[in-house]
Formats: structure tokens, C-alpha cells, sequence
């Protein structure tokens, strides 16, 4: 009789240990949300804080520049040029407001202003987001030339090490002119 108890205690073992797996499994999925969260929370915090600081530091900038245009505004209304002096007067006013609404606003009202914008204007920023891709593209095409002389530079100067091998290219098959009856071909300049 003691043949028949044995045999259930080795799959409820086996339960015990695959249940016990599955809880150490589900605690370090646990562990792992919770760090992933944390670290989400701090990244956010820190941009946060990034947009806080340089929307002050630009908020700051432009209305300095405010302060620019409302002298040249002066100095033209003293030379006698009233409408280009109203114009000047006009920029540096919308400037300024510029420059309070980014000093003063928190991150979470500028990420919400620009969301809020997105939806309004989705083309807007599609368009926004076209012209940044061409101004990099074209960033990108006129420092290629650079790289490109850098490398040859250096390759030259190491004498090739810098650069894959690459294989011979084959010569370029004759073309019909030069099959001439009685005339050997000549390939790359040699007969």
C-alpha cells in the first residue's frame, strides 16, 4: 500500500515547483514594471525640467530682442519714417508676448499648447515636419562631401588600412567598333 502514496507526491512536487516558478516569475515581471515606470517617471521629470529651463533661457532671448526692435522703432520715428517706425513698434510688441509666454508658461502648459495646436493645424505640422526633413537632408548632403574628403584624407594617409577592400572591377566588355575583322580587341588599353 505504500507503493500506491508514492506516486502522487512526485507530480504534486512537480506542481509545487512549476507553481513556485510561476510566482518568482510573476514577482520579477513585477520588479521589472515598476523600474521601468520609475525610470518613465524620471525621464519625464527630467525633460520637464530641460523645457522649463530653456523655455526661460529662449523666453529671455526674444525679449531682449523686443527691447531691439522698440529702438529701432525709436530711431526711425526720429528720422522721420512713422510707418516703418509702427511696423517696428507692432513686431517688437507680439515679440515681447512671445518672450512672457515662454518665461512664464510651465513645460506641462507648452506640451499641452503644442498638442492642442497639432490637432488643430494637423497640416501645419506636417508641413513643420517636411521642412525640418529637407533642411536635414540638405545638412546632410552638404557635410557628405566633407566626410567623403576626410576619408580619402586618411585613407590616403594610412596608406588604404582605413578602408574595406573591395574587389577589382571586371573591364567593360568591347563594344561593337572595336571587333573589327583582323584587329585583336583591346581591353583597358592593352592589346
Amino acid at each position: 500500500m505504500t507503493d500506491s502514496s508514492s506516486p502522487p507526491a512526485a507530480p504534486q512536487a512537480n506542481e509545487d515547483i512549476t507553481s513556485g516558478a510561476q510566482e518568482k516569475a510573476q514577482e520579477m515581471a513585477g520588479q521589472a514594471q515598476e523600474k521601468a515606470q520609475e525610470t518613465a517617471r524620471q525621464a519625464q521629470s527630467k525633460l520637464r525640467e530641460q523645457i522649463d529651463e530653456r523655455s526661460q533661457q529662449a523666453g529671455e532671448r526674444i525679449s531682449a530682442t523686443a527691447g531691439d526692435l522698440r529702438s529701432v522703432g525709436d530711431e526711425l520715428r526720429n528720422q522721420g519714417k512713422d510707418t516703418p517706425a509702427k511696423l517696428a513698434d507692432q513686431a517688437a510688441e507680439r515679440t515681447e508676448r512671445l518672450g512672457s509666454y515662454l518665461s512664464e508658461s510651465s513645460a506641462e502648459k507648452l506640451l499641452g499648447d503644442v498638442e492642442d495646436f497639432g490637432r488643430r493645424q494637423p497640416l501645419a505640422v506636417l508641413a513643420g515636419g517636411l521642412a525640418v526633413g529637407v533642411v536635414a537632408a540638405r545638412f546632410l548632403k552638404a557635410s557628405s562631401g566633407d566626410r567623403y574628403r576626410s576619408r580619402a584624407e586618411l585613407s590616403r594617409r594610412t596608406g588604404g588600412l582605413s578602408t574595406p577592400a573591395r574587389s577589382p572591377q571586371p573591364p567593360p566588355p568591347p563594344v561593337e567598333s572595336d571587333l573589327r575583322e583582323g584587329q585583336p580587341v583591346t581591353v583597358g588599353g592593352t592589346p
